[in-house]
């Protein structure tokens, strides 16, 4: 491996304390990490130049077509493996020597952190007006599965293992359960476990991309994991550990016994029948989605340990800095989307407020879906518009050590 100099067991952290160095990276973790800001690029461009951003599901296999379909869904690896690296690198800064009480300042504060960038920073690069309608998604469910997860990283690693693997299982018992049910109570439920909008006095006043109580159990799997990521058999434990999860994955969807909240049905082409299988739920992440989205992205793991050339260094670029490439992205993406309609002479009204035009008024975008080649062509424009910044970033963040660098 890249980043230990002598092989640990995965055992308590306390034997692994002194396995990395303070300022060492996991370096196949920043390249899958890399690889996943790069496919989210391709589904935000998406939203912004397609029609299948707001006339229809991309994922519907009545609707769609196999093209569409594959844009959209391979970008559904991107989430998982965001929310479980993050808890795997957490678990990293305590094998680099951060004691509990430290690591769970950090995590309680980082995590307050992302919640503010998502809800101002981030959220105004989605939709480039004041008011913007807010709208909860992946940096959210981030910083607030960090908060969690301060809460339990003075428990065993076990134990914080243990309760991931419950919440990912478990969860989706809970899925009869209805916002509707709780009456005033209804947008703590939609926080915690069902999309939806929050809505007050008749208006919606924010929507609920990314319910919470999945996503912590992502991380906290993520957290509980890491001491595979520092082990020897780490190669062949990601192995079983990611056939375990698509056997389950296989067996619980084609006989839709439990798992999510969708079930699938036999279309009339076998096509249709894929993609209707494939489409597990990811508001909030079923146990089948983790299972089928996150298994792949930890078979590449030692793909990418092993890789040299220019793919993983610019990869790696991306996924050393990954919160500077996301918000960087977002304005560069938005403000390409603004140039290119009006290159086309399209109407630019859904351009500014778009979240709220993409839910609440989606008819303002009519006429002004671009091919899907154009997607691609102004997909690989963002990627490379970022990644000078992304590079002179993580250089910055290389060299340096101030406390407040952890928090960008």
């Amino acid at each position: 491996m890249a980043v230990a100099q002598t092989p640990v067991s995965p055992a308590p952290v306390a034997t692994t304390t002194s396995a990395l160095q303070r300022g060492t990276r996991v370096e196949a973790l920043d390249v899958l990490r890399g690889l996943v800001i790069v496919i989210m690029a391709l589904d935000h461009v998406r939203d912004y130049f397609h029609d299948s951003g707001y006339a229809y599901d991309p994922l519907d296999a009545s609707m769609t077509t196999a093209a569409v379909y594959a844009t959209r869904w391979v970008t559904h690896f991107c989430a998982p493996t965001f929310v479980f690296l993050a808890g795997v690198s957490a678990w990293l800064q305590r094998a680099k020597g951060k004691d509990p009480a430290r690591l769970a300042r950090f995590l309680l504060t980082r995590g307050l952190w992302l919640v503010v960038l998502e809800v101002t920073v981030v959220a105004f690069g989605w939709s480039f007006w004041i008011p913007y309608l807010p709208h909860f998604q992946v940096i959210w469910a981030i910083g607030w599965s960090m908060v969690a997860l301060a809460a339990l990283v003075r428990l065993p690693v076990r134990t914080v293992l243990a309760i991931g693997i419950a919440i990912v299982a478990g969860h989706n018992l809970l899925d009869p359960v209805k916002a509707g049910w709780f009456g005033a109570w209804a947008p703590a439920w939609l926080l915690l476990h069902e999309q939806g909008p929050i809505v007050r006095d008749g208006q919606i006043v924010a929507i609920v991309f990314y319910p919470l109580l999945a996503w912590i159990g992502v991380l906290a799997l993520g957290y509980g994991l890491g001491p595979v990521f520092l082990s020897p058999r780490r190669d062949r434990t990601l192995v079983r550990l990611a056939a375990g999860m698509l056997a389950l994955f296989a067996v619980l969807r084609a006989f839709n016994l439990y798992g999510d909240l969708r079930p699938w049905a036999p279309q009339p082409t076998a096509g249709a029948t894929v993609m209707a299988f494939l489409n597990a739920t990811k508001y909030p992440p079923s146990l089948l989605y983790v299972c089928v989205t996150l298994a792949p992205m930890l078979l590449l793991v030692p793909v990418f340990d092993r890789m040299r050339g220019p793919v993983p260094r610019v990869l790696r670029t991306f996924g050393a800095v990954p919160l500077m490439a996301y918000v960087a992205h977002l304005y560069v993406m938005h403000l390409l989307a603004i140039a290119v309609h009006a290159a086309a002479g399209h109407d630019l009204d859904g351009m500014f407020n778009t979240i709220h035009d993409f839910f609440i008024t989606p008819a303002v975008f009519d006429g002004t879906g671009l091919p899907l080649a154009v997607t691609y062509v102004a997909w690989i424009a963002v990627l490379a518009l970022i990644y000078p910044l992304c590079r002179w970033w993580g250089e910055v963040k290389r060299r340096r050590r101030e406390w407040w660098l952890s928090y960008l």
